[in-house]
């Protein structure tokens, strides 16, 4: 081997094994710039990239909450060293989070890189881990805590709903969703069925805190019972998913949102035989109460 070409593979080996380093040292770089916009309040339209169905200002909010929450907390620190996964041109981050002192979360930061510059695209909370399913063949995967696939589930669920108004408001008009959602005769059968242990009309209340409890994971509370009156708090997920997640708001009117909601559930309690009175505790609805009446 002449020098000449000793040098060249030694030049072309070095560069090799540096790429990696010098890759890393660029993805850490992108991510303390971009937490340094975070906090300084420098986010801007033109640094986001977002995944299709989400809004930049959407994003920006989001950013917006955290900065406001980890400048309270004084917890900029938790953003110091993240677990750094590349994927093609995007970049993941995964940092932990402790809300309230003691609740610890992890969230995923996604970065788009294009050349020398980085954009924001995305954050998620939910996060599964299949990569690391590498041996196969395989019948086991990696599982999330129930809660969490209660929200999936929903999140699922009203995102297609929601899609389908999109489309359908268009041609038939913004009540044409809700009313096709209606299934109050069905809900009051499920109820009859399934508790038949009671009368009809308290098994229906009973149906409902269960029904809403334990397959949609929603935290409700049975305040009061009579034959002739009842109350429900609920804090439903279903507006919860309008407040945190990035693409409802950008489909729907939140007083359009609502109307599905409360036209679902005037159907299920007429159907029952219940009056229902609903009432917000907050203007984002996340604590509802259900107030139930009935004649004598």
């Amino acid at each position: 081997m002449t020098r000449i070409t000793f040098l060249r593979a030694t030049i072309s080996l070095i560069a090799l094994l540096g790429l990696p380093r010098a890759h890393g040292q660029d993805n850490l770089a992108n991510w303390k710039a971009f937490v340094a916009a975070v906090k300084d309040g420098k986010m801007t339209a033109d640094m986001v990239r977002p995944y299709e169905g989400l809004t930049k200002d959407v994003l920006l909010k989001q950013l917006a909450d955290l900065k406001g929450w980890h400048e309270k907390c004084k917890s900029w620190n938790e953003w110091d060293n993240p677990e750094i996964y590349p994927v093609g041109d995007e970049v993941h981050y995964v940092v932990t989070f402790t809300w309230g002192g003691q609740t610890k979360s992890s969230f995923c930061f996604t970065l788009l890189t294009e050349g020398d510059k980085w954009f924001y695209r995305h954050v998620e909370n939910i996060f599964i881990r299949l990569d690391r399913v590498n041996r196969l063949p395989a019948s086991e995967f990696p599982d999330l805590p129930a809660e969490t696939k209660a929200w999936q589930r929903e999140e699922i669920y009203w995102s297609q709903m929601v899609d389908f108004n999109s489309v359908l408001s268009k041609e038939k008009g913004k009540d044409f969703l809700p009313n096709l959602l209606r299934d109050g005769y069905g809900y009051y059968l499920e109820a009859k069925t399934w508790v038949p242990f009671v009368p009809p009309e308290r098994a229906f209340i009973l149906y409902l805190c269960w029904e809403q409890s334990r397959l949609r994971g929603n935290a409700v509370t049975l305040e009061t019972l009579t034959d002739n009156e009842a109350t429900v708090r609920i804090k439903p997920q279903f507006f919860a998913l309008y407040r945190n997640t990035g693409h409802l708001k950008a489909q729907i009117p939140f007083a359009d949102y609502r109307r599905i909601f409360e036209t679902i559930w005037q159907d299920r309690a007429a159907a029952a035989g219940w009056k229902l009175d609903i009432r917000y505790e907050d203007p984002e609805c996340l604590t509802c109460v259900l107030k139930f009446t009935r004649k004598s």
